[in-house]
């Protein structure tokens, strides 16, 4: 998405960015320390806890360690992406490595946002595709689009897609990302395995109870981020979440805000919003939400948006835009 930007924002943002909180990035800094701090507080204390607890507690801790992730790639809490890569390279979300997460996600913001296939956060697909998936299949991607599917089947459908762009590239003979996937499964079998024998944490357990549900809540926050209209703007959201919302996703929730000015931190969104809400609701013709309830309630059971992406034909029409036939639609 294009950065707008009038001369007095680009003057309030800049008189911001001198101030020392956000140039020494000191509240990122304490939240990067308070994530380690809190997973692996909890993970020596399980027996203490117990199992259940541990669970419910670690899947917390989880999720906010994913959101940690994210604020790492976009270049916080410094502008050195090895060392935020080493901050964020420990294997707590399970599934994926963080140099593969953030080549996806800066994909994301690159791309024409919902665009089948452009974009690899899309939860849509063209005509085409929808044809020739199986009918059982389409059940389930049709039961995604409620709330309840989305917690329950979209860390199945990212755990199974991680796994076939994998494949498909080694299959393929393009070997690049075997020494990143090499580290981290070392990683993850050095950490199943000192939580299962000093923790108490069966290693099936941590995958099912924790790393599982962990995505199911990051699900949450996903869910109906982005529209498929027809303006850049009008794609994102601005939801209106609670401070524990707010706390575990890392403000994520003002998402036009973070589109729009992905290098602005995690603590001063919200700052960035309420300077100039009316303007951002503006913008995204009123796309807003007042917090994660809101969804539950009004799409728990019903699809919040079709599966065939409405702008989009088939595969045809994306062959012609490759193409340059066309501009972008």
């Amino acid at each position: 998405m294009t950065t707008y930007l009038d001369d007095q924002q680009r003057n309030e943002l800049a008189h911001a960015a001198r101030h020392w909180l956000w140039r020494t990035e000191l509240p990122t800094w304490v939240l990067v320390a308070a994530v380690y701090a809190s997973w692996f507080g909890v993970a020596i204390h399980v027996r203490e806890l117990g199992l259940p607890l541990a669970c419910v507690l670690l899947t917390l801790c989880t999720t906010w360690y994913l959101s940690l992730q994210h604020e790492l790639l976009h270049g916080h809490p410094t502008r050195l992406p090895w060392l935020n890569a080493l901050l964020g390279a420990a294997p707590l979300g399970v599934w994926r490595p963080y140099a593969l997460y953030r080549r996806t996600h800066l994909q994301h913001h690159e791309a024409e946002l919902t665009h089948p296939y452009a974009d690899p956060e899309s939860y849509f697909l063209d005509a085409d595709a929808w044809q020739a998936t199986p009918r059982a299949l389409r059940r389930l991607y049709a039961a995604r689009n409620t709330m309840a599917g989305r917690i329950l089947l979209q860390p199945a459908f990212s755990i199974a897609s991680i796994a076939i762009d994998a494949g498909g590239r080694f299959r393929a003979g393009d070997w690049r990302d075997l020494p990143v996937w090499t580290a981290h499964l070392a990683a993850l079998m050095v950490l199943l395995a000192w939580l299962q024998i000093a923790c108490g944490m069966p290693a099936w357990l941590m995958l099912a109870g924790v790393a599982y549900p962990a995505l199911s809540l990051a699900a949450i926050r996903s869910f109906q981020e982005h529209r498929a209209t027809e303006a850049d703007a009008s794609r994102s959201v601005i939801n209106e979440a609670g401070p524990g919302w707010r706390l575990l996703f890392l403000n994520n929730n003002y998402h036009l805000v973070h589109h729009d000015l992905p290098g602005v931190p995690w603590f001063a969104l919200a700052w960035v919003y309420r300077r100039r809400a009316h303007d951002y609701l503006a913008r995204n013709d009123g796309f807003f939400v007042q917090g994660y309830r809101e969804w539950l309630v009004r799409y728990a059971w019903r699809a919040v948006a079709p599966v065939v992406h409405p702008r989009f034909d088939g595969m045809l029409k994306l062959r012609i835009e490759a193409s340059g036939e066309h501009g972008k639609t």
